[in-house]
């Protein structure tokens, strides 16, 4: 009996210590942005382990100040970056939703953004040509929040070009 009390005491534990962490499975991001890429009729990213390995890297980088620095050497990655203050849930979905939100400042006529508004981290996300994906989430040591960083395989965002 003692033995079960403590296998839910400590099950509840770790759930208590990882809360973020069922909102920011692969998974979870790939499900968003296809979500996002399917309404435009875009086919859908996978995960990548490799791009996922940088994204990491590059976080933690960046968790150290946590300041919203695009990589220099990304290796032919597209890159997002996402920074919530701290005390917030930011998760997967809020990174996502996001990037996908700049979608009303997108004229896919003209392939512009809006006068003073930014789009790119749309265009990437719905980039026809990026075809994986890779994520992390780090709580930056200093304190200050949380960093979201998702590279894209091949990079998008090229000038001139449509992104569908």
């Amino acid at each position: 009996m003692e033995v079960s009390k403590l296998a839910i005491a400590l099950a509840i534990v770790a759930a208590m210590a990882l809360p973020c962490q069922a909102q920011n499975s692969p998974q979870d991001y790939v499900r968003l942005h296809n979500a996002a890429r399917a309404a435009v009729g875009v086919g859908p990213v996978t995960w990548d382990t490799s791009v996922q390995a940088f994204a990491e890297n590059y976080a933690r980088q960046r968790s150290g100040d946590c300041r919203l620095i695009h990589s220099s050497n990304r290796n032919n990655l597209g890159e997002n970056l996402f920074w919530g203050s701290a005390g917030g849930d930011w998760t997967a979905a809020s990174a996502v939703q996001s990037w996908v939100g700049e979608k009303s400042d997108y004229d896919y006529a003209s392939n512009s953004c809006a006068q003073g508004k930014v789009c790119g981290h749309y265009t990437q996300v719905v980039w026809r040509a990026s075809t994986s994906i890779g994520c992390a989430r780090v709580v930056c040591s200093n304190g200050l929040g949380v960093i979201i960083t998702c590279n894209y395989k091949p990079a998008g965002n090229f000038v001139g070009q449509r992104p569908y």
